[in-house]
């Protein structure tokens, strides 16, 4: 089935289920609110992870700066960074263990 045919697919299920002709398939996800870290936390973590600043940049995708600026306290992570924070929080092992990091 190529782009076109299950784009049309799609419309011609939501067509039929707003008729009441067809019960589509509804899942329900929670996900929890992303979180905020203190700059005491961030800096925790880093240090935590062995990591200098520049390397703690280099795996979240932001500048060393950005990196100084949070652990200072001058800036916050914005969502999609206070996730990842979260993340390698939660799994200190997620980077070598998913392949973008790895122990040389």
């Amino acid at each position: 089935m190529n782009a076109y045919e299950s784009i049309i697919k799609g419309l011609d299920e939501a067509i039929n289920h707003e008729k009441g002709n067809v019960e589509l398939k509804k899942h329900r996800i929670l996900i929890d609110p992303t979180p905020e870290y203190s700059k005491e936390e961030i800096k925790n973590l880093r240090k935590n992870l062995g990591f200098t600043q520049v390397i703690f940049a280099n795996v979240m995708g932001v500048s060393p700066k950005t990196v100084e600026a949070w652990e200072s306290g001058r800036n916050h992570p914005d969502g999609s960074s206070s996730r990842m924070l979260q993340l390698l929080e939660k799994e200190p092992n997620l980077l070598v263990r998913i392949g973008i990091m790895s122990n040389v």
